[in-house]
């Protein structure tokens, strides 16, 4: 169910419905939008009568959500999400791309500030770093943990980027709130729903990358685990499903890009370097994600990509991002984006 608030409706008169849906025993979720609020309801069993709502001062309409992902859905909310960083220029959705680049796991403190240099040059807002590792190996470098988060937390003091970092479990995923800028739930955790809900109560954002065999309903319902418990700050990453084809590793499906942006109003990036696994593949992939209509790309970058410690075979030289950065450029105005190129504002970290 939805209450769609009058454009006029003051926060007196939203906050009045929220509580009468919370006295019902169900949950409310103010969603604003550019014209008017809309209030979606989750917790009920079954149908609510309408009459509940409809004579409620400021309520505009109450309409039946049938999507089973009632707030992913477009029919709560018309408007593209949106998310900002206090701060900085830095966003994910609308307009501009964003643009999230870094190596596949922080090595060292060295590595580590040569890539996000090299990165912030070519005109990426958002680190990506990995401290905690899910290897398919128990005997495969696990990253540096704490450690790591205390690098990134460093390179967001020097270089003014935002950073991503992935939770595997409850556990990181209290650290990694501390110190990221917006939380990675994995393909492999897609569907922990423990680990989505928690991450729902943190009031940070998180960034959801789809699972290996993941259907788009199974993707969104599992967006609407984060948006339930409160966190509308979601973001959708595709990263390749598993297929029969072997000349890559992973089938990078595109087409999910624009199915979600039909049904849904968060943002979705695209990770050509978990999609494809191949160096040589990322910089095409890259450039058709853009084309499609993507809000930004996550592209693993190392400096020495021979000598990782882990994927360093889909990890872009540094020379390769600041071409790829080139080329997007060129396409970002064809599909009507803004390509934000090396503005960066100095903050604190805020911890």
């Amino acid at each position: 169910m939805l209450v769609v608030m009058k454009a006029q409706a003051t926060e007196e008169e939203i906050q009045a419905v929220c509580d009468h849906i919370e006295s019902m025993g169900f949950r409310a979720h103010s969603m604003p939008g550019a014209q008017r609020t809309a209030i979606g309801i989750t917790g009920n069993p079954g149908e609510i009568d309408r009459g509940n709502f409809e004579d409620l001062s400021g309520v505009a309409d109450v309409i039946r959500v049938t999507k089973p992902y009632k707030l992913a859905s477009r029919d709560v909310k018309q408007e593209d999400t949106v998310i900002r960083f206090p701060g900085t220029d830095a966003s994910i959705g609308g307009g501009s791309l964003a643009m999230i680049a870094g190596p596949c796991s922080i090595e060292s403190p060295e590595q580590a500030f040569a890539i996000a240099e090299q990165v912030a040059a070519g005109g990426a807002q958002f680190f990506r770093g990995g401290a905690y590792k899910p290897r398919t190996s128990p005997y495969a470098f696990q990253g540096l943990g704490l450690d790591a988060l205390k690098i990134m937390s460093e390179i967001r003091e020097k270089f003014g980027l935002r950073i991503v970092t992935e939770a595997i479990d409850n556990e990181t995923l209290e650290l990694v709130a501390e110190w990221a800028d917006v939380i990675q739930i994995g393909a492999r955790n897609m569907q922990n729903f423990s680990l989505l809900k928690h991450a729902g109560r943190l009031r940070k954002p998180v960034l959801l990358k789809r699972g290996l065999s993941a259907t788009l309903d199974e993707f969104l319902m599992a967006a609407e685990y984060i948006m339930s418990e409160g966190n509308y700050e979601v973001i959708l990453c595709e990263r390749g499903v598993r297929t029969f084809a072997d000349h890559t590793r992973n089938t990078l499906d595109l087409s999910i890009v624009p199915a979600v942006q039909r049904l849904s109003h968060l943002p979705i990036l695209v990770d050509p370097s978990h999609g494809t696994g191949k160096r040589d593949s990322v910089l095409p992939m890259a450039r058709a994600a853009v084309a499609c209509g993507a809000d930004g790309i996550i592209v693993e970058v190392h400096n020495h990509p021979d000598k990782a410690l882990s994927d360093g075979a889909q990890s872009l030289y540094p020379n390769q991002f600041a071409e790829m950065m080139d080329e997007l450029a060129q396409i970002a105005p064809v599909v009507h984006r803004d390509l934000p190129r090396g503005i960066h504002t100095h903050v604190a970290s805020g911890r």
